[in-house]
């Protein structure tokens, strides 16, 4: 009988260990599993993060856009109206007087103050650059607030 009691205690014990090492076994998986999901999440969050950067930054790519053109149309109005003469250009600018002997020195020349064509083209085409250049400059002004000022959080607590 003592055989016996010795065999089922050997079973036993193989037993009792097979299941010991399994247990542990099954909590470490567990415990990767946990912390491959965390990983996971942050991700995700990080990822989310991402796209809603892009959207920003789309959108404000799209309302500089919008009043560039918007910028561009009132100059290009301005120059027509300009050329059609329903506006004027108001200048600071002093005609030569004629010599003495050229006419009469009460009559007063009846032509105005005026640019060249070229000049004229050359204000607008000014106009226009400086238009651009401020927005762009304030797109990335914006840009740089809105996005490199507020870092993405890789790690996903905030």
């Amino acid at each position: 009988m003592s055989t016996r009691l010795l065999l089922a205690l050997l079973v036993f014990l193989s037993l009792a260990f097979g299941v010991y090492h399994f247990q542990s076994r099954y909590t470490a998986q567990k415990q990767l599993t946990a912390e491959a999901e965390k990983k996971i999440d942050a991700q995700s969050r990080f990822i989310d993060e991402l796209q809603n950067r892009q959207r920003d930054v789309a959108a404000l790519d799209a309302m500089y856009i919008q009043e560039l053109a918007n910028a561009q149309r009132t100059i290009k109005n301005l120059q027509l109206d300009v050329a059609g003469g329903v506006k004027r250009l108001h200048l600071n600018a002093t005609c030569k007087p004629l010599p003495a002997a050229a006419g009469s020195a009460s009559v007063d020349d009846a032509a105005r103050a005026r640019l060249v064509d070229a000049a004229e083209r050359d204000y607008f085409r000014l106009r226009e650059r400086i238009a651009f250049v401020s927005k762009q400059l304030a797109g990335l002004q914006d840009y740089v607030r809105q996005q490199c000022m507020n870092p993405i959080n890789k790690g996903g607590n905030k």
